[in-house]
């Protein structure tokens, strides 16, 4: 049986791509810094006889964190999808450049950034021994449109999907994709800009099995928008041009999740 890690997964666009993953069969070992929350999460996934979930609740810029989730997957059988969903913005909610904590932006880029190539380093000799080693990267739109007061959230994600191009050309027996799934009705989103409307925006639940098209399919590395995905394969769901060597522009505001 196939096994995943999937970080930021007590809620929002994790728990719904655990909830995706789990109705395939995948076993997943579940990340996130709530542990009440997290074990609700996997609680509500697991099925007697059926996928086997293990939570582990700490913070992906912690390497013994990340160290526990790769053992939690090793003891399941291996490593075959990393996820790396868990996100911090900076600031609550968004402010300009010009104020920005630094503290803030610090945290982002551990969590986004340093911490989601901590444990692609770590995953990376189970990912190896896969069969079809993958990892998907959740980006935002943000990481390539200038939107005021999401100049440092955007600056991690962009990074982000730069390292997971390089990391693409580095090692091309795996997949790696990295994907932004645009503006969801989250509680991330709702703290980002606490004064938007977000009823017209869709659930994670309604983004995900759009995403999951990259496991589901093979589809090749690349940069991927959740709404190229959904439009289905003869609409422009491939990676976008140039995906491996530089990110287009996508759109969405913010990649909330």
């Amino acid at each position: 049986m196939s096994v995943a890690i999937v970080t930021g997964a007590s809620r929002g666009l994790g728990r719904a791509l655990a909830g995706e993953l789990a109705a395939r069969g995948w076993d997943l070992v579940l990340s996130a810094r709530g542990a009440a929350a997290l074990e609700e999460a996997a609680a509500a996934l697991e099925r007697p006889g059926g996928v086997r979930v293990v939570p582990v609740a700490g913070d992906v810029s912690s390497g013994a964190h990340r160290a526990a989730l790769v053992a939690a997957a090793r003891g399941l059988g291996g490593l075959d999808l990393l996820v790396n969903n868990a996100g911090a913005l900076g600031a609550e909610p968004l402010v300009p450049l010009a104020v920005h904590s630094l503290d803030g932006l610090r945290e982002a880029f551990e969590v986004n950034v340093v911490g989601a190539l901590g444990l692609v380093q770590e995953g990376l000799p189970l990912l190896r021994a896969a069969e079809a080693g993958a990892v998907l990267n959740i980006s935002s739109d943000a990481a390539v449109v200038a939107y005021a007061t999401w100049g440092a959230y955007g600056a991690t994600k962009a990074a982000g999907d730069l390292l997971s191009g390089v990391l693409a050309v580095e090692e091309p027996e795996l997949r790696v994709w990295w994907a932004d799934p645009g503006s969801m009705r989250t509680r991330m989103m709702a703290a980002a800009e606490p004064e938007e409307d977000l009823a017209g925006l869709p659930t994670p639940e309604e983004v995900a099995p759009a995403l999951l098209r990259l496991v589901a399919e093979g589809l090749p590395s690349g940069r991927y928008t959740a709404d190229g995905l959904s439009a289905g394969p003869t609409a422009g769901a491939g990676p976008e041009a140039g995906a491996v060597a530089g990110a287009g522009v996508v759109g969405g505001v913010g990649g909330g999740r």
